[in-house]
């Protein structure tokens, strides 16, 4: 029996340094796991903050774009009534040329002041609202200019 004593306590050390080592290793993996969590926490934020950045830029883009393209919108409008002005000084100011050069320069300065005063945003609705009240007339006009276009380019 002092042998089985002897094997029991051998034992029963030899269980305890095998519970010690799977402590061990079980701290080390619930320690690599969190470091995991942890860095892939990281990442995420990252990829988030990055997204954002992103997002942030494009929309700086989009509204930069958008109010260079309104100046130069204002600008065609300034030179149209410029040139209307133009044209009503040095016309022809009787006769049927006389006639037809105000009507043009009259179009000019009204086709200016629209320009002028109305933004992309409200020209886009009004011309969406034109092409729902004439849907058929908007597919005719756009064949039409399409077509134009298209002997335009083919002709160089």
């Amino acid at each position: 029996m002092a042998g089985n004593t002897k094997d029991r306590g051998e034992n029963t050390g030899s269980g305890r340094k095998g519970g010690d080592v799977a402590g061990k290793a079980q701290d080390v993996a619930s320690s690599a796991a969190q470091k995991a969590q942890d860095a892939a926490g990281t990442a995420g934020r990252r990829a988030q903050e990055m997204a954002s950045d992103l997002s942030q830029k494009a929309q700086d883009f989009a509204s930069n774009a958008a109010d260079r393209a309104g100046e130069a919108v204002g600008a065609v409008g300034q030179r149209m009534s410029a040139l209307a002005g133009t044209l009503r000084e040095s016309g022809p100011r009787e006769g049927a040329l006389g006639t037809a050069a105000a009507a043009v320069a009259d179009g000019l300065e009204a086709g200016g002041q629209y320009l002028g005063q109305h933004d992309l945003g409200e020209m886009a609705d009004e011309v969406t609202a034109l092409v729902r009240r004439y849907p058929l007339q908007s597919v005719a006009v756009g064949v039409g200019v399409g077509c134009l276009l298209g002997l335009a380019l083919t002709r160089r």
